[in-house]
């Protein structure tokens, strides 16, 4: 009687070469914490010392405010490794294969568009005008001292990129000779470098997939329902 051959094991999908790099924004994450302490200071006074339908009417702005707040400051976030883009939006995340991702775009917000045209919004890397202006005036005096520097063979380092992956990205520290750049204007450097060079990897392909975050819709939902009911009962 013989003996069956063994099948081989399938294969199992490989992990990502680099774990997830998160980008978030911390003046958001600043000002959220500071609103949710408002938020709840004033939410639990009221509830406390209300009289009538105040605690009620505290009760659910609490139920619709703090969701809302969350969502727009403290959820917002950006994972990244050499496979996938993760975008956590206040009502969505959004993964994106970098054979999905067509193109990263930057203007008044930075979006990312993937292969059918649809594009997604990273409210976790906002674009800061004022963060432009001032890399701007930083690049026009460190390009006086390169210029004063010269002669004596000194070169001043710039700020690397904010990925690394693989080494070096298209930070100017390794370079030497790149512009300065604003913080965000950086990180979407870094993703378009990075896309580039891992679009066509046999493990950077697969669709695009969306889901809502029901979490924070739902309790926004209930808290809304609740005192619009409050306040159309008078």
């Amino acid at each position: 009687m013989t003996t069956p051959e063994h099948e081989p094991p399938a294969p199992q999908p490989a992990d990502p070469e680099f774990e997830d790099r998160v980008h978030r924004s911390s003046a958001g994450i600043a000002g959220g914490v500071l609103l949710l302490a408002i938020i709840l200071w004033l939410g639990i006074d009221a509830l406390v010392a209300g009289e009538g339908r105040t605690p009620w009417l505290a009760l659910a702005g609490i139920i619709l405010a703090v969701p809302l707040v969350v969502a727009f400051t403290l959820r917002p976030a950006v994972y990244v490794n050499a496979d996938r883009l993760r975008v956590r939006n206040p009502f969505r995340v959004i993964v994106l294969p970098w054979g999905q991702v067509s193109g990263l775009r930057s203007g008044y917000s930075n979006e990312v568009l993937d292969r059918s045209g649809t594009k997604y919004q990273l409210w976790a890397v906002p674009v800061s005008l004022r963060g432009r202006k001032r890399a701007a005036r930083q690049e026009a005096r460190a390009a006086a001292v390169d210029e004063r520097g010269a002669g004596t063979g000194r070169a001043g380092g710039r700020t690397g990129g904010a990925l690394g992956f693989g080494g070096p990205g298209r930070g100017q520290e390794a370079r030497g000779d790149g512009p300065i750049r604003a913080a965000g204007d950086r990180f979407m450097d870094d993703l378009r470098e990075l896309r580039e060079a891992r679009e066509n990897a046999a493990t950077a392909q697969g669709g695009v997939t969306v889901r809502w975050a029901y979490e924070i819709v739902g309790p926004a939902l209930a808290g809304a329902v609740v005192l619009a009911i409050l306040i159309a009962l008078g």
